[in-house]
């Protein structure tokens, strides 16, 4: 696979932490959404953006774990590169077979490489994947989602089941940890007591939902990495759903760095309430970054726990 040797080179959806030696930097502008990789990119030195804007010379495409977010970052590449090369490299994990199958069916390949566990392939760019441009949409609920975000075409059970089991009072200085488009929130908003509700999302097209779907002054819109995002001020309760993968594999120490981030963000009587799936294992850290913990509501599929009492 080999770039122009001159001229500017689109990168959609890259990882922060990619072996980026087969890339002219100086050249490229990463277009990132997820704010630690958007983030990673720009401590590195490298111009970084929300969306392509301008023209290309060529483009790299890292296709993502939904298979229309992958084709949308085809639709972008091939709208910001009118004539050149777009090159989509990424493991076999992500899906990346029955990509190379669709857009075969549609344009001719120039090249293909295959890897130990994925492959890169390239073709000239074509305005032929016009149709596969998409963006955020309504669902079945008439709420506003997106293709890749959590749970976009309705509710997520545990959410519900969350919903459910919270008490009345939650405090006036709340926070939904990956708030996502904004489903927790909502229902978390119901509760005129609540004076403050901090909704904090990574992923910046799940936010922009959320701030479609929720109009209520209350709420505060944070697109941040909640493992390290500093609250304003200290906390009466944080609520959440938290995310436990990283790509495709499962990865119970996402949700755990989540629950200690909670906890330096609590007052001294602070509340935690989380929805878990039933296997992950949150109890211990539960234990240790809180004087007390226990399990309020479950089935054999979700499990709902509550820490109060934030240790220092």
């Amino acid at each position: 696979m080999t770039l122009p040797k001159d001229g500017c080179i689109l990168v959609i959806g890259a990882p922060g932490d990619l072996m980026s030696h087969a890339l002219p930097l100086d050249r490229c502008t990463v277009v990132q959404r997820f704010a630690p990789d958007h983030d990673a990119w720009a401590q590195r030195g490298v111009n970084v953006a929300l969306a392509a804007e301008g023209r290309f010379d060529a483009a790299v495409v890292f296709p993502a774990r939904a298979r229309e977010l992958s084709e949308s970052r085809i639709a972008e590449a091939c709208a910001a590169v009118p004539t050149g090369r777009i090159v989509v490299d990424g493991p076999k994990t992500d899906g990346i077979e029955p990509l190379l199958k669709a857009i075969r069916a549609r344009v001719p390949l120039t090249g293909q490489v295959s890897k130990a566990h994925g492959k890169c392939f390239w073709f000239d760019s074509t305005p032929d994947f016009a149709d596969w441009a998409r963006g955020p949409a309504l669902n079945g609920m008439g709420m506003w989602t997106a293709p890749g975000v959590f749970s976009a075409d309705a509710q997520d059970p545990g959410t519900d089941m969350l919903l459910g089991a919270l008490p009345d009072k939650l405090g006036t200085q709340v926070a939904d940890l990956g708030a996502g488009w904004g489903g927790l929130a909502a229902g978390l908003l119901s509760r005129d007591t609540i004076a403050t509700l901090h909704l904090v999302e990574a992923d910046r097209t799940a936010l922009d939902c959320a701030e479609k779907n929720i109009a209520d002054p209350r709420a505060r819109f944070h697109w941040a990495n909640a493992r390290t995002w500093a609250a304003p001020e200290r906390l009466d309760a944080v609520v959440m759903n938290p995310p436990f993968h990283i790509g495709r594999a499962p990865d119970p120490a996402l949700g755990r760095a989540f629950i200690t981030a909670a906890r330096k963000m609590l007052k001294p009587s602070g509340n935690l309430w989380l929805v878990a799936n039933r296997h992950l294992p949150y109890e211990s850290q539960l234990e240790t970054d809180f004087r007390h913990f226990e399990e309020i509501a479950g089935n054999s599929r979700f499990k709902i726990l509550h820490g109060y009492r934030p240790k220092a």
